[in-house]
């Protein structure tokens, strides 16, 4: 009996500490619902950031950042460091912008327009008498 003792101590003392490691303490398991907006905002999140990797690749970009004196790899790295937040109403501000920005034709064009429609319209209220084409109300 004294033989499978000296080899039983020693294997149940290494199975021991095996069966608490095995079952010991052990980090809670944290679950929680996602909400459908956190998985889009972080999906929007990433999409901001590589439309503004996109335009700050772009050599017309880089181009004019030289000409400013800014240098496009610090740039860059100031827009890597932009929060979650801060890119995505950076990207969408630059949506919201203008292709070619506000020309002067086109502003000049709206408002000879909006000058037109208002003379024609007090013609035809018969206000004023500039067009021929218009009939007066008696």
């Amino acid at each position: 009996m004294k033989p499978i003792l000296r080899i039983a101590r020693p294997v149940s003392l290494v199975l021991a500490v095996y069966a608490f490691f095995l079952y010991g303490p052990q980090p809670a398991a944290l679950a929680a619902l996602v909400a459908t907006d956190d998985v889009l905002a972080a999906g929007r999140v990433e999409e901001a950031r590589g439309r503004l990797r996109a335009l700050l690749a772009q050599e017309e970009i880089r181009a004019a950042l030289e000409r400013q004196g800014i240098d496009p790899a610090e740039a860059a790295a100031r827009a890597e460091a932009l929060s979650d937040a801060e890119a995505v109403r950076f990207a969408e501000t630059i949506d919201r912008l203008p292709a070619g920005g506000a020309s002067a034709l086109g502003i000049l064009i709206g408002a000879i327009l909006i000058v037109f429609i208002v003379l024609l319209i007090t013609d035809i209220l018969g206000y004023t008498h500039v067009f021929p084409f218009t009939r007066r109300a008696r």
